[in-house]
């Protein structure tokens, strides 16, 4: 199915109203609330304090924002959602929300959160806001996603502008803090999202999705399961010594690298029949610990900013 006949191909159903929950389930709440959680924890780690009120301004025009890139997903990957279990009841394939009034409202909520971001906090916030939105929606969703199977790599760089966009709310800069932040984020994903597609199984060769479980196969996905992580250590601890950084965060990067690495050295030692036996138990294990893993950081980069705040140092 094209994704230009998607208007003429799924409709809402009949008598069906789109709720305030169909709406919100538009906007991927699940990927919103991390993309609020990072950037909250990028503005508040900055050395430059920021009046509440504009804190919270520029924190809903990153949701908002986030929640238009959201729609604009859903609404160019209707077709494929339609196919996956795990995706076949969102919004638009389920029948609850048209194709065209997702187009409507991801547009209408980029350029509202664009703009009222750049005139609460500044140009740069705001930039790096419309570019990650464009990223996600055009370069990621539209382009890249059905051509290459380091499709995850690419699209964890707009995952990843949270925390960016939120210490450039506060500091109008963008630092080798706030790139380590980034960086944290774009190397973690890509280990986070082969760990799933490793037990999701046939869902993304069914959908044509290149992902690399179906281009170059399992084995080939634990080899780059471990690769990253191991890429992504040294990203993680560095970030500790850091201006943001300090023996708290430290304490818990080194030891959640080192359960997340275990894992990840788990699955590279595996092979299908293992994973069969005990229906991919292992794989499943390491995809929780890479949810733990990222919150943990942020955690320890917020308790870290506290520590400073009540000693009166950054």
């Amino acid at each position: 199915m094209s994704d230009m006949s998607l208007n003429e191909t799924i409709h809402p159903k009949d008598g069906h109203e789109p709720s305030m929950g169909d709406y919100y389930a538009l906007m991927k709440p699940r990927v919103m609330s991390l993309v609020v959680f990072t950037a909250l924890v990028g503005l508040l780690v900055s050395p430059v304090p920021v009046h509440p009120f504009i804190g919270f301004v520029g924190i809903l025009c990153i949701a908002v924002g986030a929640g238009a890139s959201g729609a604009l997903n859903m609404w160019w990957d209707a077709d494929i959602d339609a196919i996956m279990k795990r995706t076949a009841k969102r919004p638009i394939p389920s029948g609850k929300v048209a194709p065209g009034e997702a187009l409507g409202i991801g547009v209408a909520l980029s350029f509202f959160s664009v703009v009222l971001l750049w005139l609460a906090t500044n140009a740069l916030a705001a930039g790096l806001l419309a570019f990650t939105i464009f990223f996600y929606a055009v370069v990621y969703s539209m382009w890249l996603k059905r051509l290459t199977p380091q499709n995850i790599v690419i699209g964890g760089a707009a995952g990843a502008f949270p925390p960016m966009i939120g210490w450039a709310v506060a500091t109008g800069s963008v630092t080798i803090e706030s790139v380590l932040m980034f960086m944290l984020i774009f190397m973690w994903t890509p280990p986070h999202f082969w760990a799933l597609a490793l037990f999701v199984k046939t869902d993304y060769g069914d959908a044509g999705v290149p992902m690399l479980t179906e281009t170059h196969g399992r084995d080939s996905t634990r080899k780059h399961v471990i690769v990253y992580t191991a890429l992504l250590v040294p990203v993680a601890i560095g970030l500790g010594f850091t201006s943001i950084g300090g023996p708290v965060y430290l304490t818990v990067a080194v030891l959640m690298n080192a359960w997340f690495f275990k894992g990840a050295y788990d699955i590279w030692k595996r092979d299908d029949a293992a994973a069969d036996a005990d229906n991919y138990a292992v794989e499943k294990s390491v995809f929780k610990v890479s949810l733990y893993y990222l919150f943990a950081h942020f955690v320890a980069l917020l308790i870290e900013a506290a520590l400073r705040l009540n000693t009166g140092t950054f």
